[in-house]
């Protein structure tokens, strides 16, 4: 599909002109003459106007035969903010995607509540391309990243980017690319080896737009790691995963490392333990989403205005795992933030599974909605939770565990708020600030927050309400420049 943005092709020229970096991620341009589509801010000779086509996604370009830069590597691109805020079907399915290209067609349609061939008409119309070829889009594109940025074996490549074989990668390539896996890597001389298949980590970038207020976000999570599962630990975000794909659970440790300020292209440094290398592209997705990677953060400072001057580039911290961060969320009411990680701790010492890593403070992963949804009232309490926190706790993971609540991205917000509304211990707050990171809806607002009316100088919810109209559709952001004033 050619340009749906809100800007012109004429304004996609002039962008790709200037080499805006705002605008990376935004769009792709396609060069007739070369038949290679690139980033905005890739650094070749300007291509003359006339031989420019304009895409949304790489997968719109790939499907009118361009082949991907490999000067500038599209598929380092930031990715694209909240594009629309209402979050059609065909977004939510994308992100889905993008997060896992091998999931099934058929159960992704009925996990968003329509027909697979529905689903095809809804991305036709989105992205003028079928779901079939934006998996497979993405799938070559975690390829050809892999490719570039480590050493491990092109076979385990082509397992890892959901590929049956070295084979059907090597076809795919030649198709899409015309070229091989091999070739690639022959011709990319600034491939520097970040992993082997010697049991050694992979590190990856997650470019980020600028900007980026690092020290900021490691100041909201290192308070809220839980005991054994995460840790904040001179200037990195470590944590353990448990992670299931393909009927498998993969168990290891990830950390993370926001941009240094002074990067001449700010990514996220992401290492990935050997054992979790299968759900690769699922990692990247979740630490995209937590470090909030996809903000445009001048159309955020745009609409804050003066709240959001004093730390320009604040971002809004997600949640690694949407079931984790509810609990969470849970065990924080009414205790302070240092003994909800303790209790946390606990159930996760209890309820999750030992695990080795390099570091003695993390121990073990953090229980999955099917562990919560076996124990009893009185198991969570061995654990200093309280009975009623315990009964929300347990049903909100029998709830998860059946399907019928999905706590991520991909979810109907206010579905999902009148859901955990529905579970008795949860009320408007806690369903608002698990919206605002589990689901990571940008305009989320727990209203009758002690801490924000104190934060805005206002004695009423009512008073609180009407000022932060002006916020939206960014209120999630002003609620975390709000509770960092307080600081």
């Amino acid at each position: 599909m050619l340009l749906q943005s809100d800007f012109s092709d004429d304004q996609a020229y002039s962008a790709l002109s200037a080499r805006d970096a705002r605008f990376d991620g935004r769009f792709f341009v396609g060069v007739t003459s070369t038949g290679i589509y690139c980033r905005p801010v890739c650094r070749v000779r300007l291509p003359k106007r006339g031989n420019c086509r304009f895409f949304d996604h790489p997968a719109s370009a790939e499907d009118s035969g361009f082949r991907p830069c490999l000067r500038c590597r599209p598929e380092l691109a930031p990715r694209s903010p909240h594009r629309n805020l209402n979050r059609s079907l065909a977004q939510a399915a994308a992100t889905a995607l993008e997060a896992d290209s091998e999931i099934d067609i058929a159960a992704l349609s009925a996990r968003i509540g329509v027909s697979a061939r529905h689903l095809g008409r809804l991305f036709k119309a989105e992205f003028g391309v079928s779901p079939v070829a934006y998996a497979q889009t993405y799938r070559l594109l975690m390829a050809k990243r892999l490719l570039t940025d480590c050493a491990l074996p092109i076979a385990r490549i082509a397992t890892i980017a959901g590929f049956g074989s070295a084979r059907r990668l090597n076809a795919l390539f030649q198709s899409r690319y015309q070229l091989t896996p091999s070739a690639l890597r022959r011709a990319d001389r600034q491939t520097s080896p970040a992993g082997d298949a010697a049991g050694e980590p992979i590190t990856l970038r997650i470019p980020v737009r600028t900007p980026y207020a690092s020290d900021a976000m490691l100041r909201f999570l290192s308070p809220r790691c839980m005991r054994g599962v995460e840790w904040v630990d001179n200037g990195t975000y470590i944590r353990t995963v448990a992670c299931e794909s393909n009927g498998a659970i993969h168990r290891g440790w990830v950390s993370a490392t926001p941009p240094d300020l002074d990067d001449e292209r700010p990514c996220i440094t992401l290492r990935i333990s050997p054992a979790l290398f299968p759900v690769t592209q699922t990692l990247l997705a979740r630490a995209a989403q937590l470090f909030d990677t996809a903000c445009d953060p001048r159309a955020v400072a745009d609409v804050l205005g003066a709240l959001a001057q004093a730390c320009p580039g604040r971002r809004l911290p997600g949640a690694w795992n949407g079931f984790e961060l509810a609990v969470r969320a849970i065990l924080g009411q009414q205790v302070s933030v240092t003994a909800a990680n303790v209790i946390a701790g606990r159930v996760a010492e209890r309820f999750g599974d030992l695990i080795a890593t390099p570091w003695p403070a993390l121990t073990h992963t953090f229980p999955s909605a099917a562990a919560l949804a076996r124990a009893t009232i009185d198991d969570l309490g061995a654990c200093g939770v309280i009975r009623a926190r315990g009964a929300a706790i347990i049903d909100l993971a029998r709830a998860i565990e059946s399907g019928a609540l999905v706590l991520d991205e991909t979810a109907d917000v206010e579905h999902t708020c009148a859901r955990l509304q529905a579970i008795k211990g949860i009320g408007p707050w806690t369903a608002q600030y698990i919206a605002m990171r589990a689901l990571h809806w940008p305009d989320a607002f727990p209203l009758g927050d002690v801490a924000i009316r104190k934060a805005m100088g206002e004695t009423s919810d009512k008073a609180v309400a009407a000022r932060a109209e002006a916020w939206r559709p960014w209120r999630g952001y002003a609620v975390i420049h709000l509770w960092a004033s307080l600081a």
